[in-house]
């Protein structure tokens, strides 16, 4: 009997560390972030999102330096799509910089691209991007071509 239950309890650590270490490749590989997380988020309105998820990379020159967190719409602003940044907390935007949404490859993902600025005034947490690009719409950039309404 006594030989069982020892077995039994090698068998549920056993379990119990197996499962534990599932989570923690989950939570990293997932890029999940259980507390807070070393960031600071900027918001961003836009014409068009078009595509955009929560979620997506936010890059600038190529490199990740932090996600999208939240998409709304933002009524007050004229109906458009408020976008909330989470960006690495030892990145400093300027004031001046430019978030502008790209595809990756022709039919890719969508994600945010900064272009830095020249300004001395370095963006807070909870501070707006003024500057934003739209994401190209190509179904209508098609059906202008196919109609003859290209400028």
């Amino acid at each position: 009997m006594k030989k069982s239950a020892n077995l039994e309890t090698i068998v549920g650590v056993f379990v119990l560390v197996g499962i534990l270490c599932l989570s923690y490749l989950s939570i990293k590989l997932g890029k999940m972030e259980i507390v807070g997380g070393d960031s600071y988020r900027v918001y961003a309105n836009f014409d068009s999102i078009s595509g955009l998820k929560t979620g997506a990379s936010v890059e600038i020159a190529g490199v990740e330096v932090g996600r999208v967190d939240r998409i709304n719409l933002d009524e007050k602003a004229g109906f458009t799509a408020r976008v909330a940044l989470k960006v690495n907390s030892g990145i400093q935007l300027q004031d001046d910089v430019i978030a502008s949404i790209r595809t990756r490859g022709i039919i890719g993902d969508k994600y945010i691209m900064l272009k830095p600025g020249g300004s001395d005034v370095i963006l807070k947490d909870g501070d707006r991007i003024r500057e934003t690009e739209s994401a190209i719409d190509f179904e209508s950039l098609i059906s202008k071509f196919i109609h003859g309404k290209v400028d």
